[in-house]
Formats: structure tokens, C-alpha cells, sequence
């Protein structure tokens, strides 16, 4: 289940999006100030962040910018009645991946968050742990207990197509065909 982080100072908003998220499956975690919002955001790890801009004691701004720099890289779905260019442009600028302008469409926004978190779990899959190992696959490094593991090319390969198709009984044939290619002839 995927927790969505909702950061809006007006409580009847706040009410209303938290209800329609949980009512789509997610986990919710509100905060009704930019503080609470941070702090929440650090220690809770959301899927995806909903985040207003004009909030009281820190603004959604300075939070997506903090948030960046702390190198979290989910989602955020800026929600504003600030609908000017230069603002649009700068919640981008600082990280956000999308910026909504009040009033919005409930529907357009659960399938906005939705195709975010759908993204952000096709990303995922590119890492793999097993055991004590994790093998990052757009990386391409192979770690256990923190320390890489030096793979030839084709080793990395060859435990790259294990770990994908993890489960499968797989032939000599399909092996060789997907590590080695279909011009090899192995004798």
C-alpha cells in the first residue's frame, strides 16, 4: 500500500483529499503546516506528496527544495492557487514534478498521483535484493553488506537474468540465448 504525504493548511481541503485517496486504497499521512509537513515528509518516507504552497512557519518551496537536497526523490505534486508562469516555473525548478492550480478536478488529480506512483514503481524494479546482496541493475553493481562485488560484463548479465526471472526453471537454450546472444554456439 502506498502512503501519500498530504501537506494543506485549510482543513475542509485537507479533509476532502485525504478521503478520496483513502478511499482509493492509499495509506495518508496529513500535516496542516509547512513544519509538521517537513517532519513528516523526512521521517515517514511518502510514495508521493501532495503539497500546498502557502503554508504557515515553512512554505511548500523551501520544503520541496529541502527535500531535494536531502536527496528523497519521490513524487511531488505541487497544489497551489498560485497559477502564474513564474511560479509554475519555479516549484519545478526546485523539484517538483507536477503543479496543480486550485480549483482542480478530484479525478484528474488521483490519476495524475496515480501515474506518478506506477513510474516511480517501474524504477524500482531496476533493484534487486536477495538475501544480503542488491544487485542495481541501471548501475550495474552487485553489493553485499555494503561492500561491491567486482562482475565481469557478462557475469552481471548472467545474475541480471536470474534475478529476473527468479522462480522459472530455465533451459541451457534460454540461457544462452538471452546472456550470450543467438549467435553462440557452445560446444
Amino acid at each position: 500500500m502506498e502512503t501519500i504525504l498530504i501537506v494543506e493548511d485549510d482543513p475542509t481541503m485537507l479533509r476532502g483529499l485525504k478521503d478520496n485517496f483513502e478511499f482509493k486504497g492509499y495509506k495518508v499521512v496529513t500535516a496542516s503546516d509547512g513544519e509538521k509537513g517537513l517532519n513528516a515528509a523526512l521521517s515517514a518516507k511518502p510514495d508521493l506528496i501532495l503539497l500546498d504552497i502557502m503554508l504557515p512557519k515553512v512554505n511548500g518551496y523551501e520544503i520541496c527544495r529541502l527535500l531535494r537536497e536531502a536527496k528523497l526523490e519521490m513524487p511531488i505534486i505541487m497544489l497551489t492557487a498560485k497559477g502564474e508562469e513564474s511560479d509554475i516555473v519555479l516549484g519545478l525548478n526546485l523539484g517538483a514534478d507536477d503543479y496543480v492550480t486550485k480549483p482542480f478536478s478530484i479525478k484528474e488529480l488521483l490519476a495524475r498521483a496515480a501515474a506518478f506512483l506506477r513510474r516511480a514503481k517501474n524504477q524500482q524494479q531496476d533493484i534487486y535484493e536477495f538475501g544480503d546482496c542488491i544487485l542495481d541493475i541501471p548501475a550495474r553493481k552487485l553489493t553485499r553488506k555494503g561492500k561491491e562485488i567486482e562482475l565481469s560484463p557478462r557475469e552481471f548479465d548472467l545474475l541480471e537474468f536470474f534475478v529476473k526471472k527468479q522462480g522459472r526453471a530455465l533451459t541451457r537454450d534460454e540461457i544462452l540465448n538471452a546472456v550470450w546472444g543467438y549467435d553462440c554456439i557452445v560446444t
